[in-house]
């Protein structure tokens, strides 16, 4: 990169936060509710999730056995009708930063970068946890919404960079998926993935992956070389 890094998005699911108990808790008392299987396992649902709920939802309903459900089928609507109070009663049951996450934010921040969140976790999450985990972390933090196209489309992160003020080559991306390497070659971004999230070092890397850390030290650490 020509230019210094001035902003760091990162990913929250996966990449800043351990969602995944909340997250199988909500899904599956969803599903209950709504008649479908609903044992599923967090390793079954990290990988459900990544592209929103509705998504996540239709994965779930193909491993009960209905393959070919799209995210506009009634039927995914009225599981995710009762999934969304759910979660948003109790997102912040059981999730956590992964280790090193709020320090590494701090450092990024003492350093004079700009940081935010970009996920396709529902808007109303987002900001919840962003706000009670990481009170004043944050310049920034945005979540699916209406009328911008979710990850891996670039229009989320379009819409960080406009509102923070910051060029394009003077950002990147942080995430732990298929997705958000996605997201950061739509969107013009270098992409850090993080090896501790809901995807493993070989997915990452079959996906094309070329910046990988292991620690959240790792990504301060890569800025920092960046920027020297």
């Amino acid at each position: 990169m020509s230019e210094k890094i001035k902003a760091v998005i990162f990913d929250m699911d996966g990449t800043i936060l351990n969602t995944v108990e909340d997250l199988t808790i909500s899904l599956n008392y969803a599903l209950g509710q709504t008649g479908h299987r609903h044992d599923f396992a967090p390793d079954d649902v990290k990988h459900f999730f990544g592209s929103g709920v509705r998504v996540a939802i239709c994965r779930a309903l193909a491993e009960e056995g209905t393959p070919g459900v799209k995210e506009d089928d009634p039927e995914v609507e009225r599981v995710r009708k009762v999934f969304a109070p759910h979660y948003a009663e109790h997102c912040n049951d059981h999730t956590k930063p992964y280790a090193g996450i709020p320090q590494c934010i701090a450092k990024l921040r003492a350093a004079g970068i700009v940081t935010a969140v970009v996920s396709n976790k529902p808007d109303f999450a987002v900001q919840t946890l962003a706000k009670d985990i990481f009170p004043g972390c944050f310049d920034l933090a945005v979540g699916e919404q209406t009328g911008i196209r979710r990850k891996p489309a670039p229009d989320m992160t379009d819409k960080a960079l406009k509102d923070l003020g910051v060029a394009r080559d003077q950002a990147v991306y942080v995430g732990d998926s298929e997705v958000d390497l996605q997201t950061a070659e739509n969107s013009g971004l270098p992409c850090i993935s993080v090896t501790w999230g809901f995807r493993d070092t070989a997915f990452l890397k079959a996906q094309g992956a070329d910046i990988l850390v292991d620690t959240a030290d790792g990504i301060a650490h890569w800025v920092a070389e960046q920027n020297a």
